[in-house]
């Protein structure tokens, strides 16, 4: 590599970390997000890596991308948001269903998670267990294709669940799957791609939902979701 090739190659590393800086600042911690863990794992992952080459000048807008296959990766915001309502802890074993690009899979591992994740679309779990591999992620983030509605019953059960995708109704099986204690969140709703975000906790084995407020998301596909794609 020539001199001229490396400075460039680091300042176009320096022109991400930058952006990302200010994809936290103004886009998270602006918006009211003040977890450290949140806000040190953002800063961390360099969310560029995890969508289309195409796209990378806008990664760190705020705005929701393609990703391929129908499917998109969040806004950076509503990452914050879903993290954040699913209050995770470090060593908090985390199943994520529609793992998509595997940026919030990132993010998780990212704050001292055990992160499972699990991606119907074969072509896309392809594709991001190659990026996870590139990364050096491997140790930190494992994947599995599969309909996400069943979730993971042989590694179950998980202290966190984030379902990344739409559902008519609360997976069954995913309920099935909650630790004690356990928190998962998941976009519901009747209509799709307009849910409400739903948290529900798992208290002596009650399930308690509430409510956290209007989302929009991809539909779930499965047996316990929606039958095909819109």
């Amino acid at each position: 590599m020539s001199y001229a090739e490396f400075h460039s190659r680091r300042d176009g590393l320096d022109n991400q970390a930058r952006m990302r800086k200010r994809m936290v600042r103004e886009q998270i911690m602006a918006r009211g997000i003040t977890d450290e863990n949140i806000i040190n794992a953002m800063l961390a992952v360099p969310r560029h890596l995890f969508v289309p080459e195409a796209f990378r000048a806008r990664a760190y807008a705020d705005t929701p991308l393609p990703i391929g296959f129908g499917q998109t990766i969040s806004q950076p915001y509503v990452v914050a948001v879903m993290t954040a309502a699913l209050e995770v802890e470090p060593g908090a074993r985390t199943l994520e269903v529609g793992a998509g690009s595997g940026y919030q899979a990132a993010i998780l591992a990212a704050m001292g998670c055990v992160a499972l994740g699990i991606e119907r679309s074969p072509e896309l779990y392809r594709q991001t267990l190659a990026r996870v591999r590139s990364l050096g992620l491997s140790s930190k983030i494992h994947l599995y294709r599969g309909d996400g509605t069943l979730g993971l019953p042989n590694a179950a059960p998980y202290e966190r669940i984030l379902v990344s995708a739409g559902a008519p109704s609360i997976p069954a099986p995913l309920l099935r799957q909650l630790a004690e204690g356990g928190v998962m969140v998941v976009p519901v709703g009747e209509k799709r791609r307009k849910q409400r975000l739903i948290r529900t906790r798992k208290i002596r084995g009650k399930y308690i939902s509430e409510d956290l407020g209007a989302a929009e998301f991809v539909d779930l596909v499965g047996d316990y979701g929606w039958q095909s794609e819109s």
